[in-house]
């Protein structure tokens, strides 16, 4: 099937407001030229996209199916002339990453400065997305490289795994907990909690847990960053769960005390995600290396 951008914005246009008049008046196209691409599409597609109503048009199954797919054709479209545009001021490269919170907040920051300096002509876009969301990203050419935590759907991705992540429990040193070598998670729901902001994917994924559990936690102040937390839980005001190289980063300095959690999901495998590693650009290759060398020099 060949598809005509112009063709593919006028669609997206209809499905969104409803009404084929109105979506040539976005185009800046007669009501009449509208109606024929639309009719030209149906036949290109081999199936009715939509059903025509008094009051405008319905999309049908089949044009649902289509506007998904119309949507990321004109997304990556956009992204393309952004990227050459990009190249033709001397960039050779384009890097697009979503990953998880820890991800994105304790061990990027300090892999990617080095990367970066060793490759002036490349470009990152990293976005924090939820675990669920990132192998969809890659699937669909959102991304290049996902990294997750955990057990999530793969979807037939290649999988590269690169490290553990571990939670812990950090309190102050003060705090009856910090007595403990291990606890479980349900037994520190009663305490005032430090926890991330809502929309961070560790966040979300404890919510998850205590829901399960049918508790809350007592959220008493949400943060942007686990050294914030760290902070934070230094002080005395509340404890919180954190990946444990966030911990042990602040330790002595904010004199925190660490305790195992005895929960089987504090315990996340940490795996690379991309659609094929074999046709990897050099740069994108670099950097998933870069990141198995890192964890792998360290204890």
């Amino acid at each position: 099937m060949q598809f005509d951008q112009t063709d593919l914005r006028l669609f997206v246009a209809a499905a969104e407001l409803g009404n084929l008049t109105r979506a040539a008046e976005r185009q800046h196209m007669s009501l009449a030229a509208a109606s024929a691409r639309i009719k030209a599409l149906e036949i290109e597609c081999q199936v009715p996209l939509f059903s025509r109503e008094a009051r405008g048009v319905k999309l049908l199954p089949s044009g649902e199916a289509l506007l998904h797919h119309a949507r990321l054709i004109l997304a990556q479209a956009e992204q393309l002339r952004n990227e050459l545009r990009e190249y033709g001021g001397g960039l050779r490269g384009h890097l697009r990453v979503f990953a998880n919170t820890t991800a994105v907040m304790d061990f990027l920051p300090e892999i990617l400065p080095d990367f970066l300096n060793r490759n002036r002509q490349i470009n990152v876009d990293l976005q924090e997305k939820p675990n669920a969301h990132i192998p969809r990203g890659v699937l669909d050419g959102r991304a290049d490289i996902g990294i997750v935590a955990g057990q999530v759907d793969t979807l037939g991705l290649d999988v590269i795994h690169f490290s553990t992540d571990r939670l812990v429990l950090v309190t102050s040193r003060k705090h009856p907990f910090a007595k403990r070598r291990r606890i479980a998670f349900v037994e520190t729901l009663d305490e005032d909690a430090i926890a991330m902001q809502q929309g961070s994917t560790l966040q979300a994924f404890l919510s998850q847990v205590t829901e399960g559990l049918g508790k809350h936690q007592r959220l008493r102040v949400q943060l942007g960053n686990f050294d914030a937390m760290c902070r934070m839980i230094g002080s005395g005001v509340g404890i919180g769960v954190v990946p444990e190289s966030a911990a042990r980063r602040n330790q002595e300095g904010m004199q925190l005390a660490l305790i195992e959690l005895t929960d089987p999901w504090c315990v996340r495998e940490r795996y690379l995600l991309v659609r094929d590693r074999r046709t990897l650009p050099s740069y994108a290759e670099e950097l998933v290396q870069t990141l198995c060398d890192y964890f792998a020099s360290r204890p």
